[in-house]
């Protein structure tokens, strides 16, 4: 196991009724801006336990924030911030909320140029603006850790700061219930690849990190299917909800290797074509599980066994059925393998070579082996 330091300071709330809790977390000298999305939060009750807890305080409210959340509109939170003097953010929403509403916190206290240098240059964050999480849609973990990634046009770029890590965390499952199936679906298959990012590399001797990352993938292959027969079932969001969280709170990644392949790649995909988070990946790991297959080869034996509960026929047969039992899962999902299944066809190869080479990505993968030519290779697997 490699040497690491691990801090996680956000506190959570989890479990059904836990808005009520907002009252407590929040300061009573702080006025408070409610960041959220495109208005779902009115329909399911949400926004008004929020503002029920927000009763006799000052505080405003700032919606808009898209799936993948744009530079332009999260600036326009920044200016209204500046305005008006909000010195407390609250992000009520999914992974997008929650990371819009980190850029917003950095970019309100940023002096330098441009924040976008935040996104771009690497500017480091020497400060930030506090900021709470209340959880509506499990998938990408932001609501406990010190990520984001923002849009701007074409570009898909993130960060990473220990100062916008989420003060507290309020996580209700029955806030999931009403959400539209394909997206509930979406948190599952992104959760399982971030998980699969940390634990399929190469052996460490992480033993506890191996086993965490063993029980998370268990978990979602056992309940993600549940969502499409009982979608109604609490337990079932609770799980899915919980596994999700911790697919990317930071536990997961101490001490070992990690890939991230998969993400880079398929994030600009989305940025190219607007293809879901969640599907862009579902349509890269099993394409990038197949080319790695030499070089993640050990991992992938011990995902086999230990997952897939394959122990018989040669080497190759179990590592070449554990990544159709991975395709088959997102599958069964709903969620695509093959870009053909997006209408996107040999071109966009091509596109994402070029966005990877713009954005100077490449090596990609844990042991830096990716480049250009290698991604081509690993995506046309994925036509």
């Amino acid at each position: 196991m490699m040497k690491f330091s691990y801090s996680n300071t956000t506190q959570i709330f989890f479990g059904e009724g836990q808005i009520a809790q907002l009252s407590r977390c929040l300061p009573e000298d702080k006025k408070v801006l409610l960041l959220y999305g495109g208005g779902s939060i009115k329909k399911n009750g949400v926004y008004e336990q929020v503002a029920q807890a927000l009763e006799g305080r000052q505080w405003g409210e700032f919606s808009g924030i898209e799936p993948n959340p744009q530079y332009d509109t999260l600036m326009r939170a920044v200016e209204k911030i500046k305005q008006e003097g909000f010195d407390y953010l609250l992000a009520v929403g999914g992974g997008s909320v929650a990371d819009g509403a980190k850029f917003i916190a950095a970019a309100a206290c940023f002096t330098g140029e441009d924040p976008w240098q935040i996104l771009t240059q690497g500017a480091t964050v020497h400060q930030a603006l506090p900021l709470g999480c209340i959880l509506t849609l499990p998938a990408t973990g932001s609501e406990t850790n010190t990520n984001s990634v923002v849009n701007r046009g074409h570009e898909k770029r993130g960060f990473s700061s220990s100062k916008v890590r989420p003060e507290f965390a309020i996580l209700d499952p029955a806030t999931t219930l009403s959400l539209p199936l394909h997206y509930s679906i979406n948190g599952v298959v992104d959760a399982y690849v971030h998980v699969m990012e940390q634990y399929l590399t190469y052996p460490v001797n992480a033993k506890v990190q191996d086993r965490f990352a063993e029980g998370l993938l268990l978990t979602l292959i056992e309940e993600g299917p549940k969502l499409l027969t009982t979608p109604d079932d609490l337990e079932v969001r609770a799980n899915i909800m919980w596994a999700a969280t911790q697919a990317l709170n930071g536990l997961l990644g101490v001490g070992v290797p990690q890939d991230w392949a998969t993400h880079m790649i398929g994030h600009e995909l989305t940025g190219l074509y607007g293809v879901d988070h969640a599907r862009s990946l579902s349509m890269v790991l099993p394409a990038l599980m197949d080319y790695c297959r030499q070089d993640k080869r050990a991992k992938l034996l011990q995902y086999a066994e230990r997952v897939w509960q394959l122990r018989e026929g040669s080497e190759e047969e179990r590592i070449q059925s554990a990544i159709r039992l991975t395709a088959d899962f997102f599958h069964r999902l709903g969620a695509p393998i093959h870009l053909s299944e997006v209408d996107l066809g040999a071109e966009a190869i091509d596109a994402v070579i070029e966005q990877l080479e713009a954005h100077q990505m490449f090596p990609l993968g844990e042991q830096g082996k990716l480049g250009a030519e290698e991604v081509r290779a690993l995506l046309k697997r994925a036509l």
